[in-house]
């Protein structure tokens, strides 16, 4: 593998560079020094931002793109060997980087490293990690999955002590990584598409944690099963985390939240124990109970990198979300408008009762769903109607395809409706964006709660009737 000399920037090619990873990775060698240029298949904030920056980006990928100027070129899994870019590289012979072996690179050049894995709660887990880190003084360097607004976007670059990262399952992309220390926030049925099933993403997430060096720190969910399957024979420092029923059961995690409370936002708020020691008092501006779990997880290794709790709570009262992560868009004819990145079951049950919980009276609560790509809405359909039924009215778009995949025919947003009128669900399946606009405006009322869901585009549906 082309091994990147970090200290000698030279000109390199991002294909695909407007990904929300793959955006960051450009930027942070474009920081270092790199001449960075890139080509995607349309324009977004993203590309925008890279541009503004002096970063020369191409809205059509083509051969003529990549030069023998470029030392190498980064792509992601989703280029397929055909692209006309990746068929250039090649025949000029350019070293060419998957994404994820660029990002453990990158890791190489950091002290401490924190990935941030599990199967649902990356993006938010890492940001609040992020903002202790900030709130503690310990200047980070950053790599976020979506866009945090502590931090003007999805990427800081600090100082050379401290990166954090999310680290993604997916393809085993983060058996590529050199975490020295790690999170596992949770262990699901996902990405079924590449693993076979269950045990073999256990698996996966075994061979991670023996990336860790020797007393690097792993923080488990309690909630995983047989966590000896992970740190056996290893090793490293191993820290649990749990919500507990009373305050006598906190003595069996190293980190345990206890009294929980939820205010008329859904906002939680919990006593603090650490050790079996009640440290403080901790309040959140994120909905649910799964996120006072991610706050647990992000603390742990907080504290293990010195930040007080002081910090840690400061930073947890200002943490009000990642865009597209229960992230409040705005207000039309007295509906509020949410929109969420959830695209698994278990998200998508996560955030609905906790939706809910923000609800009162008459208000109803509607979600407007887009499955995300055939092979995960035919391996959890009955999960998927059983997850929207936490609410009153469903309105389901098209599957969202992603580059990956192709419609093998035997599966549909159809099928999901079907279940959820057997239920005796309140659903409805349109094929456009514009019928589903029109149907919501039609229908949602005053103090209703709606919420956009999917990790496609329906975003669009939320801010078309926001601006309609």
């Amino acid at each position: 593998m082309y091994q990147i000399n970090f200290d000698t920037p030279v000109s390199v090619h991002f294909i695909g560079i407007g990904g929300i990873s793959m955006s960051a990775l450009a930027e942070l060698l474009h920081h270092r020094g790199f001449t960075v240029s890139g080509s995607d298949l349309k324009a977004s904030p993203l590309t925008e931002r890279l541009k503004g920056l002096g970063i020369t980006i191409s809205y059509a990928q083509q051969a003529e793109n990549i030069t023998k100027e470029h030392a190498f070129v980064v792509y992601t899994a989703a280029v397929h060997a055909d692209n006309p870019e990746m068929l250039r590289a090649r025949e000029l012979n350019l070293p060419v980087l998957e994404r994820k072996d660029l990002l453990g690179q990158i890791m190489k050049q950091y002290r401490h490293v924190a990935g941030i894995s599990g199967s649902h709660g990356k993006t938010t887990t890492t940001s609040m990690l992020s903002l202790m880190l900030l709130e503690g003084k310990l200047d980070p360097t950053i790599l976020v999955g979506g866009v945090l607004d502590g931090i003007g976007g999805n990427l800081r670059v600090g100082s050379a002590d401290y990166l954090v990262a999310e680290a993604c399952e997916y393809c085993n992309s983060f058996l590529s990584f050199y975490p020295t220390d790690a999170v596992i926030l949770n262990i699901e049925a996902e990405h079924l598409d590449f693993f076979k099933d269950l045990d073999d993403i256990r698996h996966s997430f075994r061979k991670y944690c023996e990336l860790l060096p020797a007393g690097g720190t792993l923080v488990l969910n309690e909630c995983i099963e047989r966590p000896e399957e992970f740190t056996g024979g290893l090793p490293i420092r191993v820290l649990t985390y749990g919500i507990c029923d009373s305050v006598s059961d906190c003595g069996a995690y190293t980190l345990a939240a206890a009294n929980l409370s939820f205010d008329q936002n859904g906002f939680g708020s919990y006593d603090f124990y650490y050790n079996k020691e009640l440290l403080g008092r901790i309040s959140l501006k994120v909905i649910g109970k799964h996120n006072i779990s991610n706050s647990l997880a992000a603390a742990a290794l907080a504290l293990t990198y010195g930040v007080s709790f002081d910090a840690i709570a400061a930073a947890l009262s200002k943490y009000t979300g990642t865009h597209r992560r229960f992230e409040f868009k705005g207000e039309v004819n007295g509906i509020r408008v949410y929109d969420d990145y959830a695209h698994h079951p278990s998200e998508i049950s996560a955030t609905l009762s906790a939706a809910r919980a923000c609800l009162s009276g008459t208000e109803e609560l509607w979600c407007a769903y887009q499955p995300h790509t055939f092979s995960r809405t035919k391996a959890f359909l009955h999960e998927f109607a059983e997850s929207l039924s936490f609410a009153d009215h469903i309105v389901l778009a098209d599957i969202y395809s992603a580059s990956r995949e192709k419609d093998p025919g035997d599966i549909s947003s159809a099928d999901i409706a079907r279940l959820l009128k057997e239920k005796g669900k309140d659903v409805y399946h349109f094929h456009s964006f514009e019928e589903i606009q029109n149907f919501l405006s039609e229908h949602c009322k005053s103090q209703d709660l709606l919420i956009t869901m999917g990790a496609g585009d329906i975003v669009n549906v939320a801010e078309q009737l926001l601006h309609s």
